[in-house]
């Protein structure tokens, strides 16, 4: 399995090792948003490994280096190249020589710019690394933008919004298709591209048809026509509104995007053979509105629902030591592989390895005396005996103390009892295999307790709907009013309808017929967690996709679509996650090769859960498949009901968006505008007098790339013998020396065709 993280990894150390200047040390040049990245994948010690001696932001003051040649590693702004121009104009010369890299593709507009600017004979060379994404886990990438939420179904207020609203949302869906394509092609991957297409709902939040946004009605007797080519452009046009999905218009966009690029790559993604070709599966939230209400009970979602994890990787916790007890920050991520091992496992499988490995660990360190931890508590006791495996102490502690936390939440907040009532509504069946007939006895207790905290009577409240499909408004009143919900709180079950659900119901209405639904394992005798029963409906689209009989209707092709499985070649039947024993954790290794698996990437727009994240390795494990998920961020069942809570308000006051979303601009803004705007980052005010070059190269890189500080790293010891190096090495400018711009399939910009590569010929820019 190809690592997400180990691949943009790489892809930032083969920058700079490309980078081999005379004098063999080199300046590295980034702005805040690369730092970030640079940062969550690499440590500073591995930077200055590859001959970097200084680090410096583009943003401020930088004192001139002429004997040294710089590699820039930017977003691709208008700024950013200006900068770049700057730096070598009006009888500057910042470095002796600039290797730009750029995060995203560089748009040929600011190709010309560059190329035609006074910094043209200072370049080396140009790539874009095709980077721009985060990647959170192995398998899990991130756009970090939890506001698209309410781009995608916040209610417009009146006709007059719902064009801005379209235009703004239109424009985060074409950025987050770059995203999405920059991660196929950092995997080398061309995928057949499919997407979720629910039947239940009209498109949702500003793509709901309208007459402000939708193309004119067509001409009269126009529908006498039968096919749908005779009736014509106008009428396909005014009827397309109706198909306007989120996942439609990002899937056709993400399509588009990489069409391009292998236009100006044909070397892309081609395969030899021994791996298959893979799929890409966009859906939405919409798709699954019970996982983000359930309490999940393995260790990283319920930690994740319960505790105050900082998106998801940074917390803090209590450290014992041998004096006494200290504060300590940590950044819960793939490095620890204690984290790693147990972040799937049921809490209390989770519990027993921890204990099985502290004690595995004092058995493999005889010098250590004690006879072994039976509980936490002893645990947690002997771990502040063991000054001397510090870095063990503190891996052991922090899961001590979360899984602590989460235990005592547990019971103190009544969760067996919650969670068996949601369960049953989750699944529509007991834990016998019955449909539930007590329900309202078993959650009206809950709702009137005030021990019962209202986020959690809001969660019960919301799936007991979901499960009815829309209770009477009268129901729906005294649900309210026996659980004592705030304004707020019920805002919240109230906003499910922008989400495509049915929440009042008459006694004349009949059940929506959704092709999706939870789906009960075949075989009722199976065991399984009681309070773990309800699996993410992304578990079955994946295990549907494996045996080629998901629903072409419901999960349509963009353009290309694999050739049906032949009699010669039956199609194994997808197995089952559940096992026949508790520990229904435990996969089978894949069968095949470990380097050829099939790759699935699945997209859910508008956030996803950590169950879901949880089922794309397991289900892919025991498929034997690669199976890479991402969203426009990770949601909690916390943050979703405070989501809905302002849905209706487009936002305003949450956390992600506190003034909500904007109506923007009169007009739509381009890609790039789109992208300068997103990535605009002032320039540091200059100082009245500029820092000597010791003084500028003194500050670290920030470990946090949210400090906000533009001060970076030097070595001090390699400054000084890169001073005694390259002293008398003045570099004269050469061009671009016969470097080309790389169109390798790992990188390149997605815009670059092939009659542009013709004009930079012409220009006598690039070798080719």
């Amino acid at each position: 399995m190809t690592s997400l993280i180990t691949t943009m990894r790489n892809q930032f150390l083969d920058a700079i090792r490309s980078v081999n200047p005379p004098g063999r040390w080199k300046i590295l040049v980034v702005d805040e948003h690369s730092q970030s990245l640079l940062s969550a994948t690499l440590k500073q010690y591995d930077i200055l490994e590859e001959n970097v001696s200084l680090i410096e932001s583009i943003t401020t003051y930088r004192e001139p280096q002429p004997n040294y040649e710089a590699v820039y590693l930017l977003m691709a702004t208008t700024q950013n190249v200006d900068r770049v121009i700057a730096d070598f104009s009006n009888g500057k010369q910042q470095y002796a020589g600039a290797h730009l890299f750029f995060i995203d593709g560089l748009s040929d507009q600011l190709l010309d710019r560059i190329a035609s600017s006074p910094a043209e004979p200072y370049l080396r060379g140009l790539k874009d690394l095709a980077a721009n994404f985060w990647p959170i886990e192995s398998q899990a990438f991130s756009l970090k933008m939890p506001g698209m939420f309410f781009s995608m179904y916040g209610p417009p207020r009146n006709d007059a919004a719902f064009k801005p609203l379209r235009d703004h949302l239109e424009e985060e869906l074409h950025f987050a298709a770059r995203v999405i394509a920059n991660v196929c092609i950092s995997l080398n991957e061309n995928p057949y591209i499919r997407y979720y297409l629910p039947s239940h709902h009209p498109p949702l939040g500003p793509l709901k048809p309208n007459a402000t946004t939708r193309a004119p009605p067509p001409p009269e007797g126009s529908s006498r026509w039968r096919t749908n080519l005779a009736r014509g452009s106008e009428a396909r046009a005014y009827e397309s509104a109706d198909g306007n999905y989120v996942t439609r218009l990002l899937a056709f966009s993400v399509q588009q995007l990489l069409d391009e690029h292998k236009k100006a790559n044909p070397d892309f993604a081609k395969s030899d053979g021994s791996r298959p070709r893979s799929t890409l599966i966009i859906t939405d939230r919409s798709m699954d509105t019970v996982a983000p209400f359930l309490h999940e009970f393995t260790y990283q979602a319920m930690a994740n629902d319960l505790l105050p994890i900082e998106d998801g990787s940074k917390y803090v916790y209590k450290f014992q030591n041998a004096v006494g007890t200290e504060d300590k920050v940590a950044v819960i991520s793939d490095a620890d592989t204690t984290w790693t091992e147990i972040r799937h496992m049921h809490m209390a499988e989770a519990i027993n390895k921890l204990m099985a490995d502290f004690n595995q660990f004092m058995v493999d360190n005889a010098g250590f005396k004690g006879d072994g931890a039976a509980n936490l508590s002893d645990m947690k006791d002997m771990l502040a005996g063991l000054p001397q495996f510090q870095e063990m102490r503190e891996r052991f502690s922090l899961h001590l103390n979360m899984a602590q936390e989460c235990m005592t939440i547990f019971e103190r907040d009544r969760l067996p009892v919650i969670g068996n009532v949601e369960q049953n509504c989750a699944t529509g069946l007991t834990a016998e295999g019955k449909t539930p007939k007590t329900l309202v006895e078993e959650m009206v207790p809950l709702l009137d307790s005030r021990d019962t905290h209202n986020s959690n009577k809001v969660r019960v409240i919301a799936l007991y709907i979901q499960y009815r499909d829309g209770v009477p408004e009268e129901d729906k009143r005294r649900l309210y009013q026996h659980a004592r919900l705030s304004l707020p709180d019920q805002d919240a079950v109230n906003a499910l309808v922008h989400l495509g659900l049915r929440i009042s119901r008459g006694p004349s209405d009949k059940d929506t017929k959704k092709k999706l639904k939870y789906r009960p394992p075949k075989n009722s005798k199976e065991e399984e967690y009681d309070l773990s029963r309800y699996k993410p409906l992304l578990t079955n689209v994946l295990e549907d996709q494996f045996a080629s009989r998901l629903d072409p209707t419901s999960f349509p092709y963009v353009k290309d679509q694999p050739a049906p499985p032949t009699a010669s070649s039956p199609v194994a039947p997808a197995s089952s996650l559940r096992s026949a024993r508790p520990v229904w954790h435990r996969a089978g290794a894949g069968r095949g090769r470990e380097d050829n698996k099939e790759r699935v990437f699945v997209f859910v727009a508008g956030g996803m859960t950590y169950s879901e994240m949880r089922e794309c390795y397991l289900v892919g494990k025991k498929a034997g498949k690669d199976v890479y998920i991402g969203s426009t961020h990770a949601v909690t069942p916390r943050q979703f009901v405070d989501d809905l809570k302002v849905l209706e308000l487009n936002g305003v006051g949450s956390r992600a968006l506190p003034n909500g979303v904007g109506l923007g601009s009169q007009r739509r803004k381009t890609p790039q505008e789109y992208y300068d705007q997103k990535y605009f980052i002032p320039d540091a005010a200059p100082s009245r007098a500029h820092p000597p070059p010791a003084a500028a190269a003194a500050a670290a890189l920030p470990s946090n790339p949210k400090s906000g500080s533009n001060k970076l790293v030097s070595s001090s010891a390699r400054k000084q013998q890169q001073g005694q190096e390259q002293q008398h090495q003045q570099l004269r400018p050469e061009g671009m020396g016969g470097r080309t711009i790389s169109a390798s399939s790992a990188g390149s910009s997605l815009t670059f065709a092939d009659k542009e590569k013709e004009k930079k010929k012409k220009k006598g820019l690039f070798h080719f």
